[in-house]
């Protein structure tokens, strides 16, 4: 949108930019244009724009696919967005206060916007923070976040913004965006970045949670000595194993030594491959269709051969009624990065339905909670030939995740979840589904 054509819709609507919007509105045409090709949106992606303000982005936006979703929180813009582009869906409202959660149902999405610089950092941790449902993410941001977002250790812009979000994101610097091509002419300097998803264990597999409390700890007060700041009791065993001194200070450890000294406080080290499960250490009673042990196997031969055997699930509620699910590792040997019941695990051998279950809760979530049977279901393809016994229990976290089981979690209304379910039922593990199915008819 020219900037004559700006100055004309803002007279017909009476309207003025407004400070307390962050309102700069971009009026170069080449560098909109410029801006989405950053987004690479194909034809049958769906995207999600922050602020679109007159559409300057919008408009290119929607020649590259229909499926957009445009969040603007102005009622005087608003109206004017609908009637403009009535082919997108117009959330009226403020984006901080926008679920994030909705766009799971949509399948991985792509963001983009001209963040108000004045909620930016809220709102990049609100999209990045896992789970996200965002595939990649281009924010025009003030230039001095955007230099901290995308540095690395040997930056003087490197501190715990720039762990935090690079832990799960790559973070690229674009190019400085001039002040001259909005209106009005901001005070500070602009930048674009790019945000993608890193692959996977390009960066050492860890707790996200006790992750971020590290991290938000050390650098709290980042001229103070780790050791000060953490509070472990092995902090010298610690920073000899990451090679770093024992006064080190936050911004001296890098994103893996960080996520390295995570594993080490969780425990949870090693191969996380190998920790996933153990195929053939693990024994199994085998039953026949009356739920009666005829027989042990090993975890392998009874997933090999199809093997009627038992299982628990459990359902961690919040307080607010949400479900709690969890995304299966990449090394799980069924149904792997799918996502399943809030805890869910196999009952050993000699053990029964109700002492494997606190049991699973405790190893997969790191919590106790008193558990209530609401269900049982017979063993068939969809369960994984598992007589199950479904749980329930409220929790409202932090929970401690074991990164060789699960990569990571969240809570969902019941409503979120049966849109999910209905859009893209292939996102979870069938066991899972049967159990919802049946909790959701009771």
């Amino acid at each position: 949108m020219k900037l004559s054509e700006i100055s004309a819709t803002l007279a017909s609507l009476g309207a003025r930019p407004t400070q307390s919007l962050g309102q700069n509105f971009l009026h170069d045409q080449n560098m909109a244009r410029w801006i989405v090709d950053q987004a690479d949106i194909g034809i049958d992606d769906t995207w999600l724009e922050i602020g679109p303000g007159l559409g300057s982005l919008t408009e290119y936006a929607a020649e590259q696919s229909k499926n957009g979703i445009i969040l603007e929180k102005d009622d005087r813009l608003a109206p004017w967005l609908r009637e403009r582009f009535p082919q997108l869906e117009l959330v009226h409202g403020d984006a901080l206060k926008y679920d994030v959660r909705d766009l799971f149902r949509r399948g991985p999405v792509k963001v983009f916007g001209n963040l108000p610089y004045y909620v930016s950092s809220q709102l990049l941790f609100q999209f990045t923070d896992e789970p996200s449902p965002a595939e990649s993410m281009v924010f025009m941001l003030q230039k001095e976040l955007a230099e901290r977002m995308s540095a690395g250790v040997e930056s003087d812009q490197y501190g715990g913004i720039s762990v935090l979000v690079g832990r799960r994101w790559t973070v690229k610097y674009l190019r400085t965006i001039p002040a001259s091509v909005f209106t009005p002419v901001p005070k500070v300097e602009s930048a674009l970045i790019r945000l993608t998803r890193r692959p996977a264990g390009e960066i050492p597999d860890c707790d996200g949670a006790l992750f971020s409390e590290l991290v938000k700890r050390g650098f709290s007060q980042r001229r103070k000595q780790l050791r000060k700041m953490l509070q472990l009791e092995k902090w010298a065993k610690f920073a000899d194993q990451l090679g770093v001194s024992q006064t080190a200070r936050a911004e001296e450890l890098s994103l893996v030594q960080w996520a390295t000294l995570t594993t080490l406080v969780s425990g949870h080290t090693g191969d996380q491959s190998l920790n996933a499960q153990d195929s053939t250490g693990e024994i199994f009673d085998v039953v026949n269709e009356k739920n009666e042990v005829v027989d042990r196997r090993s975890r392998g031969e009874v997933h090999r051969d199809r093997l009627l055997h038992r299982a628990v699930h459990i359902f961690v509620f919040n307080k607010r009624g949400e479900l709690f699910l969890q995304k299966r590792s990449r090394w799980k040997d069924v149904c792997p990065e799918r996502w399943d019941s809030s805890s869910a695990g196999h009952v050993n051998s000699g053990d029964d339905f109700d002492s494997t279950a606190p049991r699973e809760l405790q190893e997969e979530l790191g919590v106790s909670a008193p558990l209530e049977c609401i269900g049982e279901i017979d063993a068939c393809k969809e369960t994984g030939w598992e007589f199950v016994k479904i749980y329930r229990a409220e929790h409202n976290g932090p929970f401690q995740l074991p990164p060789a089981e699960i990569e990571c979690g969240g809570f969902f209304t019941p409503e979120q979840l049966d849109a999910w379910i209905a859009a893209r039922p292939k996102d979870f593990a069938s066991g899972f589904l049967e159990c919802w199915r049946m909790y959701r008819k009771t």
